[in-house]
Formats: C-alpha cells, sequence, structure tokens
C-alpha cells in the first residue's frame, strides 16, 4: 500500500529535494498544490525542530494527510548566532533570497569580518496520520565568506563554503 506524504512548503528548492533525498519504496510525497490555499502556520518557535513541527502539525491538520515539513537555517557565529530561525525573512520578507544574503554581508561587513565560522541547521518533523510525530535534525559546519561562489543552489548556499574552495 502507498503511503501519500504531503511536503509542507510552497519553496519548489525544498520540494525537489525533500523528492531527491527521501525516494523511499511505497512513499509518494506531493505538494500542498496550487488549489485550496494553504494558510501558512506562524513559526515562532525558538528552534527549528520547533519550526518544522509547527508547519507538518498545520499540514497535516490541513490535509488529513501525513505530513513532513523542515526548518533550516545559518548560524553565524560573528553573527551572535544569526540569522538563526529568522534565515527565511532575515532582511524582512521571507524567501527574498538576494535581500537575506545582501542583509548577511552587510552584517559581515558591519563586524569588521570577511569571513566566519558557521553552521548550518535543518531539522524534518513527520506528523503522521496515526498521531506520532517523528523528528531528525543535522549540521553541516563551515565558513560564511563576502564571495559568492557556485549557480546551483538556493538561500545562503553561495556564501556558506563546507571546504576551501566548495560551496553548498
Amino acid at each position: 500500500m502507498e503511503k501519500i506524504v504531503v511536503i509542507a512548503t510552497n519553496n519548489a528548492h525544498k520540494v525537489e529535494e525533500i523528492r531527491t533525498a527521501l525516494d523511499f519504496p511505497g512513499w509518494r510525497f506531493v505538494t500542498l498544490g496550487k488549489g485550496e490555499p494553504y494558510p501558512e502556520p506562524a513559526e515562532d518557535a525558538d528552534d527549528f525542530t520547533g519550526n518544522a513541527f509547527i508547519k507538518a502539525q498545520a499540514a497535516h491538520m490541513h490535509t488529513g494527510l501525513a505530513a513532513l515539513a523542515d526548518d533550516s537555517g545559518l548560524i553565524v557565529d560573528a553573527l551572535g548566532g544569526e540569522p538563526g530561525v529568522f534565515s527565511a525573512r532575515y532582511a524582512g520578507v521571507h524567501g527574498d533570497d538576494a535581500a537575506n544574503n545582501a542583509k548577511l554581508i552587510a552584517e559581515l561587513t558591519r563586524v569588521g569580518r570577511e569571513d566566519s565560522p558557521a553552521a548550518y541547521r535543518c531539522a524534518l518533523a513527520l506528523a503522521d496520520t496515526d498521531g506520532h510525530l517523528l523528528t531528525a535534525s543535522g549540521v553541516c559546519f563551515g565558513t560564511v565568506r563576502l564571495l559568492a561562489r557556485g549557480t546551483g543552489g538556493f538561500g545562503y548556499d553561495p556564501y556558506f563554503y563546507f571546504s576551501d574552495d566548495k560551496t553548498m
């Protein structure tokens, strides 16, 4: 029997990443779709796992399907952990990658840094139809630099180096 799981995001990049990474036999990942408007929940938890849980629960309640959500972001040491849970809306508008990156660069410049140790954190939450909640999280350590490199990513990927010469 096929398990249908709704991916609780309107971010097309995340949908593709999740479908590629979680290609489980017998599971079919679907999006929230273009039909009935989905009221995005307030992401007001103080950590990534809490925000992923909020989004998974909201999508599950909205669709009645198992729902998978993620929350992720960049934590920059020189900026006291910013942008953190505000990564997607660091510059004020949710999902404006160019504005968020511009603010990141401006803040690094303001504190007199050309680079800084940083971490990219991600949390996943699955709200299943049987009431169970599963969570997982991970972290990738690296360095944020003022110089963008690469063309295949989105968000902060061009500024996050996980080795001397490779960005996300």
